[in-house]
């Protein structure tokens, strides 16, 4: 948990050099397992923002910046619920 957290600071701060592995760490602890996973992309499912998909792409082993983004506004989005 602290390191999802230390990760989830580490994004807002600086959205353009995230590891794809980071971002999927903290996707699935988030949003659950994802609907795919075998390519590039992963998708997962969240039914409270639409569209109620998130896509992350591994770009050279980095995130992409406005796809950082998206998860961030999701996660905010989740714990405004909660």
């Amino acid at each position: 948990m602290v390191d999802i957290k230390k990760m989830l600071r580490n994004m807002r701060l600086n959205p353009r050099n995230i590891r794809f592995s980071d971002i999927c760490k903290i996707c699935d602890y988030y949003f659950g397992e994802p609907r795919q996973k075998g390519t590039s992309h992963r998708i997962y499912k969240a039914n409270w923002i639409y569209p109620p998909l998130i896509n992350i792409q591994n770009f050279k082993g980095k995130a992409k910046e406005y796809q950082v983004r998206q998860v961030l506004d999701a996660i905010d989005k989740l714990e405004e619920i909660q």
